[in-house]
């Protein structure tokens, strides 16, 4: 999408597939509502080339996982695991295992580098 405002304005979220998400985000917990204000401040504030790099190094393009998406994906297998998520220590074992299981999995695939090509393609797209 190549959006040209006057003076070179950095173009408004709201109305966009971001902004839409972000809406849907409000509310649901204190800790989301600071990764949406910390997104939507990314997403309206002007950037460098250096600083556009940086960002999309450190949002999704680090091939060792050591970026934000890693960060969720470390977190999601943490939220779906008992020993490290207390309130599911009540469930039954199997649920608890297939709650564990399936974190683990998406965690997993959160993680897995190929997700990561295309941001560290868009990177490297700068410099040349």
């Amino acid at each position: 999408m190549h959006v040209h405002t006057g003076d070179n304005a950095v173009p408004p979220v709201t109305g966009t597939e971001l902004g839409d998400v972000l809406e849907d985000l409000e509310g649901v917990h204190a800790g989301i509502d600071l990764i949406r204000d910390g997104l939507r401040l990314l997403a309206l504030d002007r950037h460098d080339l250096n600083t556009t790099q940086v960002l999309l190094a450190t949002l999704a393009g680090s091939p060792d996982g050591t970026d934000v998406l890693g960060a969720v994906g470390q977190l999601v297998g943490r939220l779906a695991n008992a020993d490290t998520n207390p309130c599911l220590r009540d469930l039954p074992l199997d649920r608890q295992e297939s709650s564990r299981k399936h974190g683990w999995t998406a965690s997993y695939e959160l993680l897995d580098p190929d997700l990561r090509d295309s941001a560290s393609n868009a990177n490297a797209a700068i410099d040349q």
